[in-house]
C-alpha cells in the first residue's frame, strides 16, 4: 500500500471504500487537525446517500454514536473533560492493588493444572474484572456487563448481548445516581458537565469498549513477545523494567488496535498528493504509521511516547497511563506466580482473529510446572468456579466472573 503514497485506497468490507493512512507524518496531520477532519460519521456521504450495506460488519465500529469518540468542537470538549477529569482521579496505587488481587484470583484457578490459555483464561477475564471495579459495578451488574461485552466482542448472539449490555448499564447508572461511590461512574456524574443519564450510558459504553478489548490484547501480545523472543524469555523475572520495554515494543510493532480513528475530510483535499473526497472515511493505520520506513533510522531513539498506538490530538486515549499500569502489573504477577511458563505451541502456529481494526490473538496456550496445592481447607477449589479452559471456563462464565471473584476475595 505504501506504493500509493502516504495513504492508500482500501475496501474495509464489501461495498465499504475508505482511505487508509500509512505514513507517520500524514497520520499526525489528520489526527491533529480537527478543523479539516471531522469525527462525526453522520456526515459520511456514502452512508447518508444509502450506498452502504446496512448489515456491513464495520458499521458497528464506524457508525455514529452520541459519545466522545464521534463528537467535535464544543460538544467534544464538554464530554472529553467529563471523561478525562474522572479518569484523572484514579489512584495508581489503587489500580495496582486491584490488578494484584485479580491476578492472584485468576492464577489460583489454573496454577495447579500446568496449562492455561493466557488470552481467554487470564488477559480477558482480568481486564473485565479490573474495569468492573474501577467503574463500581456490583456483583450482579458486573456479571451482566461481562456477559454483554463478551457476546459483542466474540460475535455470539450480538442482539441479545446488546440488550444485556444496555440493561446492565442502565442499572449501573441508576444505582450510582441513588448511591454514589468512589468510582469512575460516580465521578462522571459529579462532574460540572452535568451529563444526563443517556449521556452517561453512551460515555461508559465507549470507555469500557475502548478499554477492555485493546487492554486484553495488549496483555496477550506482550506475553507472546516475552515468551517467544530470546531477548526477553528467561530474563524478565527480576523486575518490571523489561516488562515495560516489551509492552512498548508491542505498542510500536503490534498495536492492539491496528487500524481505526475514522475521520472525514470536511472538504475535498489532498494528503501528500493523495486526493481525499469530502466526507469519505479516512482511517489511520497505527500499525503502518509506527513502522513507517521514514522512521527506521531514528526509531530506537524515539521516546516510548512517540508511537501512535494511543492516538494523538484531541481524541488521544485519555487512560493510557492506567492502561500501561494494568498491563505491566498483570504480566509481572503472572511471571511471579508461574516463573517457568512457556508457550505450549510454536509462536508461528498461533492464530490471529480476523478483522479490520484489531491485532488480536484467538488463543495463547502455555504450559508450566503445576504449583502444588496447599493442604489447608481453603483451596481454590473451595472458593467457587474456576475460569480454566473448556467446560470449567464455561461454568465460570455462566455463574459470573465478577461475583465469583468477589466471593473468592471475601474468603
Amino acid at each position: 500500500m505504501r506504493a500509493y503514497g502516504p495513504a492508500a485506497p482500501v475496501e474495509l468490507a464489501p461495498g465499504v471504500d475508505a482511505t487508509l493512512v500509512t505514513d507517520y507524518a500524514a497520520a499526525l496531520q489528520v489526527l491533529q487537525n480537527p478543523d479539516a477532519f471531522t469525527r462525526d460519521s453522520r456526515r459520511w456521504r456514502a452512508l447518508e446517500d444509502g450506498f452502504l450495506p446496512q448489515d456491513s460488519p464495520v458499521l458497528g465500529m464506524m457508525g455514529y454514536r452520541p459519545n466522545v469518540l464521534f463528537a467535535d468542537g464544543a460538544e467534544h470538549l464538554r464530554l472529553r473533560q467529563a471523561v478525562s477529569d474522572s479518569l484523572a482521579r484514579l489512584d495508581a496505587y489503587r489500580v495496582s492493588r486491584h490488578v494484584e488481587r485479580v491476578s492472584a484470583y485468576l492464577a489460583d484457578q489454573f496454577k495447579y493444572k500446568g496449562t492455561v490459555d493466557l488470552l481467554n483464561d487470564y488477559a480477558k477475564p482480568l481486564t473485565f474484572l479490573v474495569f468492573n471495579e474501577l467503574f463500581g459495578a456490583s456483583a450482579e451488574i458486573g456479571d451482566r456487563l461481562i456477559h454483554g461485552f463478551t457476546g459483542i466482542f466474540d460475535g455470539i448472539d450480538a442482539e441479545s448481548a446488546n440488550q444485556e449490555l444496555a440493561g446492565s448499564l442502565i442499572q449501573l447508572v441508576a444505582q450510582k445516581r441513588a448511591e454514589p461511590g468512589d468510582d469512575i461512574t460516580s465521578w462522571m456524574m459529579e462532574h460540572p458537565a452535568k451529563l444526563s443519564d443517556e449521556e452517561m450510558l453512551h460515555q461508559i459504553t465507549i470507555m469500557l469498549g475502548a478499554g477492555i478489548e485493546p487492554e486484553r490484547n495488549l496483555i496477550a501480545n506482550g506475553l507472546l513477545l516475552i515468551l517467544s523472543d530470546e531477548r526477553f524469555f528467561g530474563g524478565l523475572y527480576g523486575g518490571g523494567l523489561l516488562v515495560e520495554d516489551a509492552l512498548n515494543e508491542v505498542l510500536w510493532n503490534s498495536p492492539p488496535i491496528a487500524n481505526y480513528a475514522t475521520h472525514f475530510p470536511v472538504r475535498d483535499t489532498e494528503l501528500g498528493g493523495v486526493k481525499l473526497p469530502a466526507y469519505s472515511p479516512v482511517l489511520i493505520s497505527f500499525a503502518a504509521a509506527n513502522t513507517d520506513p521514514a522512521l527506521s533510522s531514528s526509531r530506537q531513539m524515539l521516546s516510548k511516547r512517540a508511537h501512535l498506538a494511543w492516538g494523538a490530538g484531541p481524541h488521544a486515549c485519555p487512560i493510557k497511563e492506567s492502561a500501561s499500569l494494568i498491563a505491566t502489573g498483570a504480566i509481572e504477577r503472572l511471571l511471579n506466580e508461574v516463573p517457568d511458563i512457556e508457550l505450549a505451541v510454536p509462536a508461528e502456529s498461533l492464530e490471529w482473529r480476523p478483522g479490520v481494526f484489531h491485532r488480536a490473538l484467538s488463543a495463547l496456550p502455555a504450559r508450566f510446572t503445576p504449583v502444588q496445592r496447599p493442604t489447608t481447607p481453603a483451596t481454590a477449589a473451595d472458593r467457587g468456579p474456576t475460569v480454566g479452559s473448556g467446560q470449567a471456563r464455561g461454568r465460570a462464565e455462566r455463574k459470573g466472573w465478577w461475583s465469583s471473584f468477589l466471593n473468592w476475595w471475601r474468603v
